[in-house]
């Protein structure tokens, strides 16, 4: 597993999260049976928008986050993002974050199925950052805290070895791999089958440095070419594109990592639950992870300034729901037991000797108790950052 993982998968699914809020915000403008409609303005928006990139590309966060070490659970990054969505004068409701995480994961998914190198995971991460500066382009000093974070991924993921970034793309892909949320934009484009796994397609340009498959070249033992031959790919192949630009600006040349969604089309970003695999990851991991250390929010407090600007007493903010209707939203919460009909789950109950079960449990008992982990040990990963973001 890759120690390097983290940085880009907060980045790139913080860079998901500000398009859907974006598109969502816009859409509350626009609409005219919309009950909200009049209560956000372009400010409003743009506000959200600077406060929640300005805690994110927070210098003692994004140190923090640099260090090397393990990819945190989907728990510990959806309670961290929740954090970071509520940075704002906006507050969002469960189901309208669980949906909001969703969409994250599954738009990331999708772009690192599609990356043509893993080095190119970079160009991916510094369109979400493009376009991120882009949102908060009126607020100078967001955008030099914008800046600096990238000048830092720069730095540290300049130097990394071709197999360094092949061991990220391994750690990604087995972060995703439980993941198979239908999304509507996805199935509208029928680049996702109804179970939710992706359609691949085998066309295209290769990457970078690759040649189009489908010649063999045979060699004599002093290295002429003595023969060629073809043989069917299975796909339709083309010359690969010029290589993006990995500077703080340039052209990337690849697309993935920038907006999909546009700003009167709410439908894009429904989703519906493809197996009880979600559905049963969804009730797991809805609780916030309450095992934050208290020397942890002590070194949260000795860092400092983490500390967005305190909201005056007098303003309440705004609660909104991000997706269409009230009754989507509780179809959400039930979505999950519905579906789980559909795949034919079937309990088996593991233990049915009773006096086994006893015994089973005496025997954990036992481990338990002998084996205690020293307090700092046994706190789950992620806990210094989710107590930096209870300073927001």
């Amino acid at each position: 597993m890759s120690v390097r993982t983290l940085p880009l998968v907060f980045i790139n699914l913080g860079g998901e999260m500000l398009y859907i809020l974006d598109q969502r915000l816009q859409a509350l403008n626009t609409s005219e049976d919309n009950s909200e409609k009049g209560v956000w303005s372009e400010n409003d928006r743009r506000r959200v928008m600077s406060d929640i990139v300005g805690a994110m590309f927070s210098k003692d966060f994004m140190d923090e986050l640099l260090k090397p070490q393990q990819l945190y659970s989907h728990r510990t990054l959806k309670t961290v993002l929740t954090r970071l969505a509520h940075a704002s004068i906006m507050r969002l409701n469960q189901a309208s974050m669980d949906k909001l995480y969703e969409l994250m994961v599954m738009a990331f998914k999708y772009q690192v199925f599609l990356c043509p190198r893993p080095k190119d995971l970079l160009l991916i991460t510094y369109n979400h950052i493009d376009t991120i500066r882009e949102f908060v382009r009126h607020t100078p000093v967001v955008v030099n805290q914008v800046d600096e974070t990238h000048r830092k991924i720069i730095e540290v993921y300049s130097s990394l070895p071709e197999g360094e970034f092949q061991l990220l793309r391994q750690t990604l892909l087995i972060f995703f791999q439980d993941m198979h949320v239908r999304v509507s934009l996805f199935l509208k484009n029928k680049v996702q089958n109804p179970n939710g796994r992706f359609a691949l397609s085998a066309s295209g340009p290769v990457p970078h440095g690759i040649d189009v498959p489908g010649l063999i070249r045979m060699f004599d033992r002093k290295g002429r070419e003595v023969r060629r031959g073809e043989f069917p790919t299975g796909g339709s192949y083309t010359s690969p594109i010029r290589q993006g630009c990995f500077e703080l600006h340039g052209d990337r040349v690849i697309r993935l990592g920038m907006t999909m969604y546009t700003g009167n089309n709410p439908e894009e970003t429904h989703t519906s639950k493809a197996s009880s695999m979600a559905a049963s990851y969804s009730t797991k991991d809805d609780a916030p992870n309450l095992l934050a250390k208290e020397e942890l929010n002590l070194l949260a407090r000795l860092m400092g300034s983490m500390k967005a600007e305190n909201t005056p007493e007098t303003e309440t903010g705004f609660r909104i729901n991000l997706f269409t209707t009230d009754q989507e939203e509780e179809e959400a919460g039930a979505s999950g037991g519905a579906e789980q009909s559909l795949f034919g789950v079937i309990n088996i109950q593991a233990m049915q000797d009773e006096q086994a079960a006893t015994q089973l449990a005496r025997i954990a008992g036992q481990f338990a108790e002998g084996d205690e982990l020293p307090e700092d040990l046994s706190s789950s990963k992620g806990d210094d950052l989710l107590a930096m973001m209870d300073d927001l």
